[in-house]
């Protein structure tokens, strides 16, 4: 499958079937916690990244398969910023008309400020925004927008969105040590939070390969400092191990690429994964995997993980796996 992966764990929507409606990696941000490398090349306008009829020929074929007793969620996540595909309302409407799931988008939100993605969202269960910072400094520090993004358009386009959606918000905040678990930038956070009277808030953190190696979770100070001043409006999202039940049909260097390229693995998981996928073959897989040329290593907080050679970490190891 082009464009559908999963079902894979989520920490906060369950067993997720994912949809990605742009190329790796289409973003208009260039977070430091990123999984998937960093922006190359911002993309700030709204366009048809992939035809949108392929991706709807996709769905209107693969989503039917699956049922409440597979899946929790169907969900538009993105290889970058998932509403910068300017066609979303149409692949919505055809989820829509493909299943009785719950649909949800993930988003950096930063487009919320628009009326035509507010429309577009309307279509969805649950959007889930990132809300990493209470100030402009931080801001641009984690997030390096795009200069066109200013956080003030962001704060307010979470606040327009909320006012119009009628379903959940759930506004996410990633914790960094040192940079946004300080008790000047909770605070400041938890106003903004107030300000956007999102449905809930999760406190999550970098367990995956951050885009910069210096990126690392709060210690166990700052985590109190969060629960402490966040504690009576958010919860913390525990890290969990992941598991992903492959399709029938395909070769299975394809199926780890595709996994991977939205959902890098730590290698002892990516180990158990295929232990499933292929018992007996976990060694000989793996060989052919980092020949293929189409996987990375990249080491981060003493972990490696395995990545899609494509995302662009500036230490990581091509063809070395």
């Amino acid at each position: 499958m082009a464009y559908i992966f999963g079902p894979v764990s989520s920490r906060r929507l369950g067993n997720s079937l994912g949809i990605d409606p742009v190329p790796l990696k289409t973003c208009n941000f260039s977070c430091v916690y990123c999984q998937l490398g960093r922006t190359r090349r911002p993309v700030c306008t709204r366009g048809e990244l992939i035809r949108t009829d392929a991706i709807v020929t996709e769905i209107r074929d693969v989503v039917p398969r699956y049922g409440p007793h597979d899946v929790d969620w169907v969900t538009f996540v993105g290889s970058g910023e998932t509403t910068l595909h300017s066609g979303l309302r149409c692949l919505l409407e055809a989820v829509r008309s493909s299943t009785d799931l719950p649909v949800a988008v993930i988003t950096n939100g930063s487009l919320l400020y628009r009326s035509d993605v507010r429309r577009d969202l309307l279509l969805s269960d649950a959007v889930l925004p990132s809300l990493d910072a209470g100030t402009d400094v931080t801001y641009r520090r984690i997030n390096r927008p795009h200069p066109s993004f200013p956080f003030k358009r962001h704060v307010e386009g979470l606040i327009e969105f909320r006012h119009v959606f009628d379903g959940k918000l759930w506004l996410e905040v990633m914790l960094v040590n040192g940079v946004n678990d300080t008790t000047p930038e909770l605070t400041a956070i938890a106003a903004a939070i107030a300000r956007i009277e999102p449905d809930e808030v999760h406190l999550t953190l970098p367990t995956r390969p951050p885009v910069e190696a210096w990126v690392e979770p709060p210690c166990d100070d700052g985590l109190a400092r969060a629960t402490l001043i966040l504690g009576s409006v958010a919860r913390l999202i525990s890290p969990q191990e992941t598991t992903v039940t492959p399709h029938a049909e395909g070769d299975i260097i394809d199926a780890v690429h595709t996994i991977i390229s939205r959902h890098p693995l730590r290698e002892v998981e990516l180990v158990r994964i295929l232990a499933r996928w292929v018992p007996g073959h976990v060694a000989e897989t793996l060989s052919i995997l980092g020949e293929s040329g189409r996987v990375s290593v990249v080491e981060r907080m003493d972990t490696r993980f395995w990545c899609a050679v494509e995302s662009d970490f500036a230490d990581q190891e091509p063809n070395e796996a």
